[in-house]
């Protein structure tokens, strides 16, 4: 009897230990990648091999849409565009997907993520993101040779400012009325202006089950670098926190339901710059990889 034990066992084992590498690799949820602006899908090869590090078997999709400059086209037109990619991954995935959103495309997330009624997104990581608005003097800024922030809202706040995707989140604390009557984008995501829809977008938003903000003061490109933790300037440009701000304070889209739930995660980070954070390894084990399970 005893012999018999140990030959079986020595069968057993590695069938045993395939079957646990089966297992774990089954057991993490697909990950989708949106990136941000003038990106595309080949910036992200290191994140690509940090996941496949530490999360081996894991299906991950960088999204291969709204390249280079053509992420200047606008906002809605790449929400309906990665919704449209984004949608048959989720099908597939029937206990859900994690979402990497970086830069622009945290706030191309939130909008899939407002619109779609059956989305089934575990944790949603917001990486170095406006998501509260932009508004600063930065290399960015460039695109518009002929202006700074301090009138930059001439352009944005027109008809055909509203066609480049920059400005549908631009938000100048400045010139606030021109913003909430003329921007198509970010305004109506924090329902700041009126939103027939935001009751229904309030829902969708809330299917998610954790958010995650990544951000830091050495950006140097996301203004003010709060913004990514939903913070954002007054009218005298003092930053004030989320928990100040009027879409956390009604609760317009969800950000206090969350918060009360114990689903928001933020983070800063020191010595990051804006286009390293993808790539920078210290940010992704201490802020990505526990929420990849």
């Amino acid at each position: 009897m005893m012999l018999y034990r140990k030959r079986l066992s020595c069968h057993l084992v590695p069938l045993c230990f395939c079957s646990l590498l089966w297992l774990s690799a089954s057991c993490y949820k697909p990950v989708i990648i949106v990136h941000g602006l003038f990106d595309s899908s080949a910036d992200f090869v290191q994140l690509l091999g940090y996941i496949n590090q530490t999360h081996p078997g894991t299906n991950v999709t960088v999204i291969d849409l709204f390249d280079r400059s053509e992420s200047l086209k606008p906002m809605w037109m790449q929400v309906q565009g990665f919704q449209d990619a984004i949608s048959p991954i989720m099908q597939n995935a029937a206990n859900g997907v994690h979402l990497i959103c970086y830069s622009q495309g945290g706030l191309v997330c939130r909008g899939v993520l407002s619109i779609m009624s059956n989305h089934n997104v575990d944790t949603f990581i917001s990486l170095s993101s406006p998501q509260m608005g932009q508004y600063g003097d930065t290399e960015y800024i460039k695109l518009f040779p002929h202006y700074v922030k301090k009138n930059l809202f001439r352009f944005c706040y027109t008809q055909l400012g509203q066609t480049v995707s920059v400005c549908n989140y631009w938000k100048d604390p400045h010139h606030r009325d021109l913003y909430l009557n003329i921007s198509n984008f970010l305004p109506l995501l924090n329902v700041e202006s009126t939103n027939p829809n935001a009751s229904e977008w309030k829902k969708n938003f809330l299917r998610i089950k954790k958010l995650i903000l990544i951000g830091g003061p050495d950006d140097g490109v996301i203004t003010p670098w709060q913004s990514s933790h939903f913070g954002f300037y007054d009218e005298n440009e003092t930053v004030i926190d989320m928990t100040g701000q009027e879409a956390y304070l009604k609760d317009t889209f969800g950000l206090k339901t969350l918060a009360a739930r114990g689903d928001i995660v933020t983070y800063s980070v020191n010595g990051v710059e804006h286009t390293k954070w993808h790539d920078n390894e210290t940010v992704f084990k201490n802020c990505i990889a526990k929420w990849l399970t």
